[in-house]
């Protein structure tokens, strides 16, 4: 088991990363608020979770362990495979998903691609016991420098690119959150999820 990931970034793609560890280049499959965190050559520590296959073996890198913590644990939901479990952490934030959980949001559960009001009912009603109160401290978040002031858009839109959406959607939602984007340091996590938000409800 492989519980972390540190070197230097050697590529960063639309839905991954490879980090050189040692002289190999490690692929870890993180979410776009993660990949926008990132810049080739620069140092990184990311905790990870490996998923095991017949035929392959997969890594999933987070921004902290509680990102981590949380991919583990929706994936313990019936019909929440790593792929699904990526996806609702692409749109919610760990304490956000709790929150979500806690209250029985269905409607902020089915923001995420691929959750259906019957698959959100299932998850709430899986998890709810077991997933926590919102507002614990993430541990162990690293810290990262920040994306330049004309850098979101890019990311922002590739980021939704990655997630499926048409290239138009992409360019509408990010100019829909441009004036929320702080004009020195614009928190891409932030705006990547607000640009999802107004796209799930257009």
């Amino acid at each position: 088991m492989i519980a972390f990931v540190r070197g230097t970034v050697a590529d960063v793609s639309l839905d991954s990363v490879v980090v050189e560890v040692g002289g190999v280049g490690l692929q870890l499959h993180c979410t776009p608020g993660t990949i926008a965190t990132l810049k080739i050559g620069t140092p990184t520590r990311l905790p990870t979770s490996m998923v095991v296959r017949e035929d392959s073996l997969t890594l999933f890198g987070f921004l902290d362990d509680d990102e981590k913590s949380m991919f583990e644990l929706v994936q313990t939901a019936s019909g929440v495979g790593p792929k699904l479990a990526q996806a609702m952490l692409a749109v919610l934030r760990p304490d956000e998903l709790r929150r979500a959980v806690a209250a029985e949001d269905v409607t902020s559960l089915t923001r995420v691609p691929g959750v259906g009001r019957k698959g959100a009912q299932r998850i709430i009603l899986e998890l709810k016991d077991r997933i926590g109160a919102a507002g614990v401290p993430a541990a162990g978040r690293p810290t990262r420098p920040g994306p330049g002031p004309d850098d979101w858009r890019t990311q922002v839109h590739a980021g939704l690119v990655g997630l499926g959406w048409s290239t138009r959607e992409a360019e509408q939602a990010v100019e829909t959150v441009a004036p929320d984007a702080d004009p020195v340091t614009p928190d891409v996590p932030v705006l990547l999820r607000a640009a999802l938000r107004s796209l799930s409800t257009s």
